[in-house]
């Protein structure tokens, strides 16, 4: 029987970052047309934002993983998530939305379209056995 090594707890952070940037977006949602106090979407991002850097330092500090299956895996996956953002992007842009919320859904976009690869790219990595 093998020991299973210990890896920091990824993808729990990650889904807890993209649960704050998902209530980020549904305030904001909430509240167009009309004026959004950007606030509660601001902490909301900043604190995504600081749990993708964590997830990203903590990934990056463990000894004997798969880096070459990661980085297969995230590239492709990045690309698609991209894609996916960029169209979303797009639906804000073609529904004119402007100024301090565009902002925010567009910050929260580029996390969500890292966070996501990041994710799949872990999942396949650390079940690599080469």
């Amino acid at each position: 029987m093998t020991e299973e090594r210990r890896l920091p707890p990824v993808t729990e952070i990650g889904m807890l970052s993209l649960a704050l940037i998902v209530a980020g977006g549904i305030y904001l949602s909430a509240h167009l047309p009309k004026h959004v106090p950007l606030t509660p979407a601001v902490v909301l991002l900043a604190l995504s934002a600081a749990l993708l850097v964590g997830n990203l330092v903590a990934l990056a500090r463990v000894d004997d993983f798969a880096w070459d299956r990661f980085v297969d895996v995230g590239k492709w996956s990045l690309l698609a998530y991209a894609i996916t953002a960029g169209l979303i992007e797009f639906s804000f842009l073609h529904n004119h939305l402007r100024g301090g919320a565009l902002v925010v859904l567009t910050l929260s976009l580029v996390v969500y379209a890292v966070h996501v690869p990041m994710l799949i790219g872990f999942t396949v990595a650390r079940y690599a056995t080469d």
